[in-house]
This record gives structure tokens, sequence and C-alpha cells, in this order.
């Protein structure tokens, strides 16, 4: 995703009072270690059960095959103008779902799956390829984002921008206009500008894409893997055309495609949040260490949607 935390032009220049200032989290160095904290943590956490993970994956898939079937078999023969309503629903539910097997692909990136990384990878790499994510480039990104969380010269994503560093389009969209405009643009198609020109990223010397095995995001003994992913991509992206030409893209777009751009608006929505608040630090390389990244995330309220429903499953999972 893109980055986050950037502060708008004209709120550098506002001047307020000491009680409406928001408390800023703590700066100073942790007064407890990672192993203590890994010590505070019960042995049992620390155990992948392949059962359990197993079982998210089944009932993931068993709710999307029955919100297609559903949707399939009885939202075309509804009465018009019923099919308009009913597939925005669909695509709801159905992107809630997507958000969640996208989250154990992301999980087996994190060798949170299982103890078999080479099992963790297919699942993944499976998964994500349907979902028309990279499987090995954002893994590999998103684990160099993790190990330098709240660095302001080598986090991956989430970096706020320093009042020198701001352009001019960011004066111009500051407004409410421009403001929503791009908020637009991030939950529609800002995931896969980041993946495709590394939008909003840590600046690198040359041209940066997630889809490029030559991207100096990676490293020379990492390229075969990106183009892996690309592979994956592409044969699944073939499939969509070949079902295409037979059901007709308006088809694919309902049963697929919408879903899919919730379950973008989601991911973006939710890490973007994680990471963006005003009291939260970013570090430079003077005062940075991973401990204190680490803890430079928020989690947030999401009301009734926290329990009690898909979406709400989806947040636990994070």
């Amino acid at each position: 995703m893109g980055a986050g935390g950037r502060s708008y032009p004209h709120d550098l220049d506002v001047k307020k009072s000491d009680t409406e200032v928001i408390k800023r989290a703590p700066t100073s160095k942790p007064p407890f270690t990672l192993a203590d904290l890994k010590k505070a943590i019960p042995p049992h956490c620390f155990q992948r059960s392949m059962i359990r993970s197993f079982s998210y994956l089944a009932a993931d898939l068993t709710a999307a095959f029955m919100f297609y079937y559903l949707a399939t078999t009885y939202i075309p023969y509804l009465p018009h103008p019923l099919p308009y309503l009913a597939w925005p629903v669909y695509w709801f539910l159905e992107g809630c779902v997507f958000m969640g097997l996208w989250l154990i692909a992301h999980e087996c990136g994190h060798h949170a799956f299982s103890d078999h990384v080479w099992l963790e990878d297919t699942i993944g790499f499976v998964l994500h390829s349907f979902l028309m994510t990279p499987y090995f480039s954002w893994k590999i990104s998103h684990r160099r984002h993790h190990a330098n969380t709240g660095s302001l010269e080598h986090d991956e994503v989430y970096v706020p921008k320093t009042r020198s560093k701001l352009n001019v389009s960011a004066f111009y969209l500051d407004n409410p206009i421009g403001r929503t405009l791009t908020l637009l643009v991030k939950l529609t198609l800002g995931w896969y500008i980041y993946l495709s020109i590394n939008a909003a990223g840590r600046p690198y010397d040359k041209f940066a894409s997630h889809y490029d095995p030559r991207s100096p995001i990676f490293s020379d003994n990492e390229r075969v893997l990106i183009l892996m992913s690309d592979i994956g991509l592409l044969s699944f992206s073939y499939f969509l055309y070949k079902v295409a030409m037979v059901q007709g893209f308006a088809w694919v777009f309902c049963v697929y495609g919408g879903a899919l751009m919730v379950m973008n608006a989601f991911l973006v929505t939710i890490t973007y949040l994680h990471h963006t608040h005003p009291s939260l630090p970013h570090y430079d390389d003077s005062e940075w260490n991973w401990m204190k990244g680490a803890f430079a995330t928020v989690d947030r309220d999401y009301g009734v949607l926290n329990k009690d429903s898909i979406l709400g499953c989806v947040m636990e999972r994070i």
C-alpha cells in the first residue's frame, strides 16, 4: 500500500494550544526487551497448528463458494431492478471473504501457517495469484517493511513526508475535493498503483516495481521468485480472459471483479489506519531501532464491525 501518515501542507502551519495537541506515543527506549515480551507470552502461542490453519482456509473457501453459488443461481433471475441492488451486496460479502483468504496467504508469507515453508509458499502463491497479488514480491518487500517499521530512511511504506519533500500537488490537493479524489483513487486503484510503480513507497535510485524482477526492491537471488509471481498472475489473468470469452466480461466483473475491488478497499483502509495516526512517531537513523519502530502502530476501533460480522473476523486476524 501507499505510504501513510503524511501531513497536509496547511496542517503544518496550524498552531494549537497544549490542550489541543494530541499526546504522542513514547519515543524513549522501552523499559523491557524483546526477550521479556516473549517470556510474557504463553508458549502455546508460538506453536503453529496446521489443523487450525486449514480450518480457516476451508471455512473461507466454503464461504466464497457459497456466496458465488447463491449469487449466480438467484441474482440473474431477480425482477428488475433488484439485481442492481443484489450484486453490490454480494460484492461486499464476497469481498470480506476474499480479504480473509488474502490474510491467510499473508500469514503464509510470515511463516505462521505451518512448520513447512514449502507448504506455506504453495498455498500463499495460489491464493495471492487468485487475488491478483504477486505473492513472493509482496512477501519480500513486506518482510522488509516489518524489519524497518517506523524508520524514515528504510521503511518500505507508511513513511510521512517532511515539509521539504512535499511537492506542489500536495498543496493543490489540500482541500475537501482534492482529499476526496485522493481517497477514491487510494481505495480503488491505490493498491495496484503501488505495486506497479511503487507510488508513495520508499524512494529508490531507479524505477521500482513489484512486477519487475530487476527492480531495486529485490536482491539478485530473489529475482527468480519475482518472475514466478508474475507467471502466477499472468496465468490467472489468462484464465479470467478465457472465462470472459465464454461468459462475457460483465459476468466476470459481477462474479469476481466487484468483490476484488471491495477486498482492495479493505486492504488499503485497514493497513493504512493501522500505521497512520498523528500520535505515532517516526525515527531517523540516529534514534530508530527495531523495538521502537515495531511499537509505532495503532489499534483501531471499527465499532459494530469489530465483532459478530465477517469483517470483524478480518479485523481480528490482522
